[in-house]
C-alpha cells in the first residue's frame, strides 16, 4: 500500500468513472441540498474529500468548503477540475488530521467512515470532527447498513455483481466487523483485483461514539431527502451536534 492509502493512482485514474451512478443529478443534488441547509452559509470540513463530488458543487452554491483527503491521487483529481481553486485541501488521516479554523459543518459520505478499519480509528474521528466544529454545528454521516442478514448461518461471503466482465464480493469478519470487499474486472484483455479492507459500524455504536466525543444525535433518515428511517433501510444519514455555547 502507498502513501495514498488504498487509493491511489490505478484508482483515482477510474474512480469518477466506475462511481458515475453517483454523480447523477438525483444523488447529487439532494445531498447537496441537505448539506448546504446545514452549513446555514457557514464554512464546511468535508472527510474524506477525494475528487471533489459533493465539495464541488457545494462551494458553487456559496459554502466556503475545506477537505482533508490520505490520498494526494485523488486530492489531484479534484485539483484538476474547475472551481477547486476555491476549496483548501490537507493531505492527512481524517481521524486526526488538525485545522486552525472551525467549520458550522463537517460531513463524511458514501460509505468513508468504513474506511477507518478499528472502533479506535472510527471513535478518533468522532472526536476530530467535534474538535473541529462550531458550539451548535453538525456532523454528517452517510453510511449503509450492514447486510448481514443476507448471509447465511455458517457463509462469510456476500456477492452482489457477477457479470462476463465484473465480480463484487464483500468477505465478513463478523467476530472484528471487518470485512474486505474484492472486486474482479476484466478490462481490454487484462485481469484486475483490488481488494480494500473496511469496518462495518452499527446506527446505535455511531450514536455511542459521538456521545463519547460531546455530541448527541439530532436527525436520522434512511436518505438525503428525509426518508423516515426504518428496519428495512439500507443507509442512514445521521446528523450529531455539539452543545450550543
Amino acid at each position: 500500500m502507498t502513501g495514498d492509502g488504498y487509493f491511489g493512482e490505478r484508482i483515482a485514474a477510474r474512480y469518477d468513472e466506475h462511481e458515475a451512478g453517483m454523480f447523477a443529478p438525483d444523488v447529487l443534488e439532494p445531498t447537496v441540498d441537505f448539506l448546504a441547509e446545514l452549513a446555514g452559509g457557514g464554512p464546511a470540513l468535508e472527510f474524506g474529500i477525494g475528487t471533489g463530488r459533493i465539495a464541488l458543487p457545494l462551494a458553487e452554491r456559496g459554502v466556503f468548503v475545506h477537505g482533508i483527503d490520505l490520498s494526494r491521487a485523488m486530492v489531484d483529481r479534484l485539483r484538476a477540475k474547475p472551481g477547486a481553486d476555491a476549496i483548501g485541501v490537507q493531505i492527512g488521516d481524517f481521524a486526526s488530521t488538525q485545522l486552525a479554523e472551525r467549520f458550522r459543518l463537517v460531513y463524511l459520505v458514501f460509505n468513508t467512515i468504513n474506511n477507518l478499519t478499528t472502533q479506535a480509528e472510527q471513535v478518533a474521528c468522532f472526536r476530530n470532527a467535534a474538535a473541529h466544529l462550531e458550539p451548535g454545528g453538525a456532523f454528517v454521516i452517510e453510511v449503509g447498513i450492514p447486510l448481514l442478514r443476507q448471509i447465511p448461518p455458517g457463509e462469510r461471503f456476500y456477492t452482489y455483481h457477477v457479470s462476463d466482465t465484473k465480480w463484487d464480493i464483500d468477505e465478513y469478519d463478523f467476530a472484528t466487523q471487518g470485512f474486505y470487499s474484492h472486486h474482479y474486472r476484466v478490462r481490454d484483455g487484462e485481469f484486475i483485483r483490488n481488494s480494500i479492507p473496511f469496518r462495518y459500524v452499527w446506527p446505535a455504536e455511531l450514536d455511542l461514539m459521538a456521545q463519547i466525543a460531546g455530541m448527541e444525535l439530532s436527525e436520522r433518515w434512511s436518505g438525503w431527502q428525509r426518508e423516515p428511517f426504518t428496519a428495512e433501510s439500507r443507509k442512514h444519514v445521521s446528523v450529531w451536534r455539539t452543545p450550543e455555547r
